[in-house]
């Protein structure tokens, strides 16, 4: 599982404390999940991040950002962020937070 610890970190600084996150590899990397559902991560040293199909669409027209696409089928409701688009802390948590605000209003799953 290869992705950029440092940065990793600092997801889990800002995730710090927050009720319903937890870890869990996925995609060849880590992700954050939020009452079971994937909110964001990191993979090799991108940032991952799931917004829901329109808001990707959107975020997609920002720089520093493409399609997340391991499989060859870029994924509708997720994308990834180049390190010079979340190089910032600032830059970071609203990335974090977004995907935040998105995975909070998802269901919790049962697992």
């Amino acid at each position: 599982m290869a992705y950029d610890q440092n940065a990793t970190d600092r997801v889990r600084h800002i995730l710090k404390g927050r009720k319903g996150v937890t870890e869990r590899h996925m995609f060849g990397g880590i992700a954050f999940l939020v009452n079971g559902n994937m909110c964001c991560g990191l993979n090799d040293d991108k940032l991952m991040l799931r917004l829901g199909n329109a808001e990707a669409a959107r975020v997609l027209t920002e720089p520093n950002t493409s399609p997340m696409d391991f499989t060859g089928r870029p994924l509708k409701n997720m994308v990834y962020i180049e390190p010079a688009g979340y190089a910032l802390d600032s830059d970071l948590v609203v990335w974090v937070d977004h995907a935040l605000r998105y995975a909070k209003d998802l269901p919790p799953k049962n697992r």
